[in-house]
């Protein structure tokens, strides 16, 4: 029977998984699978499986659950084997990678950090600060009907706005990089200018959170900071 796979631990990991459901409408028990120093938690496919939140929800108590009493290399979310023996045998094949990624998980917790600004607050900045844009935007303010003017102040200000998400997430990331063992930077999207993720372990982890809290103030409230972790280390396995 095909199985769903959740995370890969130790074998020493306690596993406590009691009280937790599998994926699926009609979710079975979790189990394990054991090959050597590493063991997979898993449970029977569901027959129909689809991103819902109730399965996303199970998913990731397994993983918090696991997180909790140890280190854990939490997998995706819909990741399936043929059956316990495939399960098995990735661990035996991948053995040496695994036991090295969770030593190198060990103690560690993933921070994942989205900041933004409203487009507006950085085009007064650039109003005030660029003495082309205020040409360009006196001289339309001022009647001129040129087509070209709005077009070359639309340029300007788009590379402007740029050129400050790049320096201002690059300054957030050399503010944070001290306490992280490693990072993770992925494409904002939306008006979000920073998106990352930190591999923070636990003798650095007041130093990361009081950092952020400090970048908070330095930046002030125009900024929106949404932290969240911790977090199973999804980004570093």
């Amino acid at each position: 029977m095909s199985v769903y796979v959740y995370s890969i631990t130790a074998a020493a990991h306690p596993r406590n998984l009691d009280g937790l459901t599998g994926v699926g409408p009609e979710p079975t028990a979790l189990r394990t699978v054991s090959a050597g120093p590493l063991c997979a938690v898993v449970s029977d496919e569901p027959e129909q499986l689809r991103p819902k939140r109730r399965d996303l929800m199970a998913h990731q108590a397994v993983q918090e659950r696991l997180m909790a009493d140890g280190t854990v290399l939490p997998l995706r979310f819909g990741l399936t084997a043929q059956d316990d023996d495939a399960v098995r045998t990735a661990l035996e094949e991948r053995r040496d990678e695994y036991v090295q990624r969770l030593a190198d998980l060990e103690g560690c917790a993933e921070y994942h950090l989205k900041a933004a600004i409203a487009e507006d607050v950085l085009l007064r900045e650039i109003l005030r600060e660029s003495p082309e844009a205020r040409q360009l935007n006196d001289d339309i303010k001022a009647g001129n009907s040129s087509p070209d003017l709005p077009l070359a102040l639309g340029e300007l200000v788009a590379q402007e706005i740029l050129a400050r998400h790049h320096a201002l997430a690059s300054g957030i990331i050399e503010a944070l990089r001290p306490h992280a063992r490693q990072e993770r930077i992925s494409e904002p999207t939306g008006d979000d200018f920073l998106n990352a993720s930190f591999l923070v372990d636990e003798a650095h982890r007041e130093l990361f959170l009081t950092a952020e809290k400090g970048l908070i103030n330095e930046l002030g409230t125009e900024f929106d900071f949404r932290l969240h972790g911790p977090l199973p280390a999804y980004s570093f396995v």
